[in-house]
């Protein structure tokens, strides 16, 4: 079906009845106070325009940026209304142009204050804005006869805008009465007819215009829908420039177009050549130019400026320099057709001509901090000024990008290995259907691949530096093995193995992955890692809780464990040695220096111990097993039993403690003499069996050998 919008058919109404010739008490200045005035001349008093020629120009207004931006594909048929209805052209080609408006425009002048009222109505005008809705234009004709058999399935839209001055909110009723009827006749009237088409939908815009400093005597409402072929919305609105604002923003709405302020034009000042200022020019254009930039969610280029109490959205641009000539290739992925709002503006005329000259002008998105970003383009093509969106991320021409270098080349942490396993472990392959009803599931294999999809992904972080236990080997039989609809006993059992080691790991203070991107310094400390990762596997356990109640003693496991942290106890046993070295410091505080030697004592007694145990532990893992093996019983030789005899005399130097501390790690790395084990206070009798068999020449000759 070849779809005509309503904006491809507008029909402008307005009133020409005598009312339309009353003043709308806005003043304009005709004649401006200059410096060079000759003393003695009376400046000319201010005029005051007429609700007719504020309608006029306003309307003209609109079709001026509609014929802009859209040159082609949209028609306008203007009908002026008094006795009768005038209509100033047809949907032709030819007669779409601002000139032919004006040149008509021209020739009826404004309304007749001496015309009869009763015999005006804007009733004329409305019968005859939907007479020319039903005919046909040349873009319709053209797709009727491409579809040749299926010409009905051409649709036929327009909208009707009429610019008047009601009476009061009956008399606006009875006038959306009366297009509704009018459709309906011309719609009967159009089914038998080869030259006409029937109105499919059509939006009445009625415009109650008054002048300034009195009160409507009309109530807007907005676009409701009268019945399946007419929608109808109401606006009152004063006179002057409020209306010219009014079919300002109308215009923007009812073809989807957007505003552009183009901020810092350095401009040359005519009264002084060598000085420049800054201007600013707002464009019209289409709102497709701003499609990409609104998705980059830029909050610093878009705002709102106020004209007239209406709030008017506006993306702000700025100038950049240097500019370019058109010679010079950009990168575009759009280009779309501007209009000025003020076009008879000196900073409006300026920019068009230095356009139209061949000068391009790159814009840029004014940002707080960062580098600037060229967003946009202005340059003019065969005498048309264009308005063109560069391409400010990865040009479409080039390569793809590699998964590696994400989105923009920010993220490139990626989690490719694990996506892949994720890949393998949910392929699709081919199902008989003959073989899901055997299988006594009322499920169908497609329904069951999207569940194990879903529990597949319910915590699935993408980023390796998003998530820790994903990076842990130790977690891998609990995260496989969780995300399976029911759990068997054996299943449990490796979870909650896999629950043990982790606190294991935690108790012994073991490392664990975690980045260190975007953080300064080295991260988060030991503790904070261990609880990072308890909450991450906390959520993992819990996104699957609902599967069945097995999975359920796997999350009270957890929660069983994280109760009791091992840290608790040793602060504990670090509180209490705290508290007994407090204590027994007071107890000693009599003599100072045996207090001092005491303390140091005891703090190195402390530090020998910690090394004594890494040791042990470090020589567990690293023995040979060619080495001897340790004997079963070996007695644990405390820092007391090692001090010499002479503590006694005095207080022990670091010296004899350094000395004690060798000898008994040198003792650990050797089997330990048999005779040394049963020796009494450190000495060993030689020859202790040769006297038993021997003992006259034992004698003897020690005797003579004393001798």
């Amino acid at each position: 079906m070849k779809v005509f919008s309503e904006s491809h058919k507008t029909v402008f109404v307005v009133d020409h009845c005598p009312y339309m010739a009353e003043y709308c008490r806005q003043q304009v200045e005709f004649d401006m106070v200059t410096k060079n005035r000759t003393q003695g001349v009376i400046p000319l008093a201010p005029i005051s325009k007429s609700l007719w020629t504020c309608a006029v120009e306003a309307t003209m207004e609109y079709c001026r940026i509609m014929y802009d931006i859209f040159p082609s594909h949209k028609l306008v048929n203007f009908i002026i209304s008094d006795s009768k209805a005038h209509i100033l052209n047809s949907w032709s080609h030819d007669h779409q142009s601002l000139q032919e408006l004006m040149a008509a425009l021209s020739t009826v002048g404004p309304p007749n204050p001496h015309m009869d009222v009763e015999r005006c109505s804007i009733l004329h005008g409305l019968v005859g804005a939907v007479e020319s809705l039903c005919k046909i234009t040349e873009y319709q004709h053209e797709a009727r006869t491409s579809l040749m058999e299926n010409a009905d399935r051409v649709t036929n839209r327009g909208r009707i805008i009429c610019v008047t001055n009601a009476k009061s909110d009956s008399h606006v009723d009875m006038l959306e009465e009366c297009v509704l009827e009018t459709i309906l006749e011309h719609n009967k009237l159009a089914a038998g007819s080869d030259h006409l088409m029937q109105i499919q939908k059509c939006e009445l815009v009625l415009i109650h215009t008054f002048p300034v400093g009195e009160d409507s005597l009309v109530t807007g409402h907005p676009k409701k829908e009268l019945s399946p072929v007419l929608t109808s919305e109401v606006h009152s609105v004063r006179a002057g420039r409020h209306l010219a604002t009014k079919l300002n923003l109308l215009v923007q709405q009812h073809f989807d177009l957007a505003s552009t302020t183009i901020t810092n034009i350095p401009m040359k000042e005519e009264q002084h050549a060598n000085t420049s200022a800054n201007y600013d020019v707002e464009l019209l254009h289409h709102q497709d130019a701003h499609l990409e930039f609104f998705k980059s969610g830029d909050a610093h280029a878009g705002n709102g400026s106020t004209r007239d109490g209406l709030l008017k959205e506006t993306v702000t641009l700025k100038w950049c320099t240097p500019r370019t000539n058109n010679v010079e290739l950009h990168y575009c992925t759009g280009a779309y057709r501007i209009s000025p709002v003020d076009v008879n503006s000196r900073p409006s005329s300026c920019l068009t001509n230095f356009l139209l000259n061949g000068r391009s002008v790159l814009l840029e998105q004014p940002r707080k901090s960062g580098s600037k970003v060229i967003s946009h383009m202005l340059s003019s093509h065969g005498g048309e000024i264009f308005l063109h969106v560069l391409s400010s991320s990865r040009s479409i021409l080039e390569d793809p990008p590699s998964i590696s270098e994400g989105c923009g080349g920010r993220v490139t942490d990626y989690r490719i290995t694990d996506f892949g396993e994720f890949m393998r472990e949910n392929r699709l392959c081919p199902f008989p259907e003959s073989r899901s009803s055997d299988g006594g599931s009322s499920e169908s294999p497609v329904e069951r691949a999207k569940q194990q999809l879903e529990r597949y992904t319910r915590y699935w972080p993408m980023i390796i530096s998003q998530t820790t236990i994903f990076n842990m080997q130790a977690v891998v039989p609990l995260a496989t093995v969780i995300v399976k609809d029911s759990l068997t006993d054996d299943d449990v059992l490796n979870c909650q193995k896999t629950i043990y080691n982790l606190v294991d790991m935690e108790r012994k203070n073991d490392p664990l992955p975690i980045s260190t991107v975007g953080t300064r310094g080295k991260g988060p400390k030991r503790d904070e890692q261990y609880r990072i990762m308890w909450n991450e596997l906390e959520t993992l356990v819990r996104a699957h809780i609902n599967n069945s109640e097995k999975h359920q003693r796997v999350l009270e496991c957890l929660l069983a464990c994280r109760s009791k942290p091992p840290e608790e106890e040793e602060r504990k046993k670090r509180g209490r040695k705290k508290e007994d070295k407090e204590d027994k410091t007071e107890k000693s505080g009599k003599d100072t220096e045996a207090d001092k030697t005491w303390q140091d004592g005891e703090r190195i007694k402390g530090v020998l111990e910690r090394e004594k145990e890494e040791l042990v532990e470090a020589e567990v893992i690293k023995d040979s097993p060619d080495s001897p093996e340790p004997p079963a019983k070996k007695p644990c030789v405390s820092v007391d039993e090692v001090q010499p005899v002479e503590k006694s005399k005095g207080p022990v130097s670091l010296l004899t403690m350094w000395t004690s501390r060798i000898n008994t790690t040198n003792s650990r790395k050797h089997q330990e003499f048999v005779g040394r084990l049963n020796a009494v206070s450190n000495k060993v009798e030689l020859y202790q069996h040769l006297k038993e068999e021997n003992g006259v020449e034992v004698q003897e000759n020690g005797k003579a050998s004393r001798q």
